[in-house]
């Protein structure tokens, strides 16, 4: 059985999947923003498996910072990370600038876990995985805006932030190659039944359980073994093309390049 990280796992698609791996003989770790909720994930985890909570880690993923506390206290808390599972994600927040100057939808759907699988993946065995949440929303990055630089509307920063990610898992695969954990990027369905969903777009959402299904067959099925640097569209039930600036190498190179200056800018 795995070891398996999972950042915003409080709560909607990340506690439901953290629920279910525990249930099938997994350990997991839980991350939130909030202890309170922490304690409550913990609690409901552990209804399906007593002790399958190795960890449960506060952390802000606004606050780079913070990523770098989150990821030594993950690999403190483990004695070895098989998975780890980018789900935290913002759409729509009172306070879309952080204190830094950037777009908080940037910092936390890009930045942070391009942050975390860097200080992570060594520590990691060519069999580990990085299921990182993409979405079907996907539009053309415009650099200035993730600089900070340009507003954007919440719908446009998101979906520009998960073709962000998902240009950044293709371009860590490459360079990680066959020595490196898999790195694939998911969509794991539209408007499942989560928080951000229903503030987003004020809509009840489908049922939560088929995004859970496909990030427990990314996390542990053979069928994602060899899968690095796919892309996974569960509206399709299939490997996909992703946006095709995510299928440009000097693109996600390029973009690669502005993450590692942002996080240098930011010390």
């Amino acid at each position: 059985m795995s070891t398996i990280a999972i950042t915003g796992s409080t709560d909607g698609l990340g506690l439901a999947t953290a629920r279910r791996l525990a249930r099938e003989g997994h350990d997991v770790v839980l991350h939130g923003r909030s202890s309170t909720k922490l304690d409550a994930a913990r609690s409901q985890v552990e209804i399906e498996r007593p002790g399958a909570v190795v960890a449960a880690l506060a952390a802000d993923l606004s606050d780079l910072s913070a990523v770098d506390e989150l990821a030594t206290r993950i690999l403190d808390s483990v004695d070895s990370l098989d998975v780890l599972i980018n789900n935290a994600g913002v759409f729509r927040t009172p306070s879309p600038m952080t204190t830094a100057g950037l777009d908080v939808r940037f910092v936390v759907n890009t930045l942070a876990p391009y942050r975390l699988t860097r200080l992570v993946a060594p520590a990691m065995t060519a069999s580990g995985r990085i299921v990182n949440l993409s979405s079907a929303a996907q539009a053309p990055v415009d650099t200035g805006a993730m600089r900070g630089r340009t507003a954007l509307d919440a719908g446009t920063a998101y979906a520009q932030s998960k073709l962000a990610l998902t240009m950044w898992s293709r371009h860590l695969s490459d360079e990680f190659g066959a020595s490196g954990p898999v790195i694939v990027a998911v969509n794991p369905g539209s408007f499942l039944a989560t928080k951000m969903v229903a503030e987003g777009y004020g809509v009840e959402g489908h049922d939560i359980s088929t995004g859970v299904d496909i990030l427990v067959r990314a996390s542990t099925s053979p069928e994602f073994a060899d899968a690095s640097g796919a892309y996974f569209d569960n509206d399709a039930g299939r490997f996909a093309h992703p946006h095709p600036d995510a299928l440009d190498q000097e693109k996600n190179t390029a973009l690669v390049a502005v993450l590692d200056e942002l996080l240098a800018a930011d010390g």
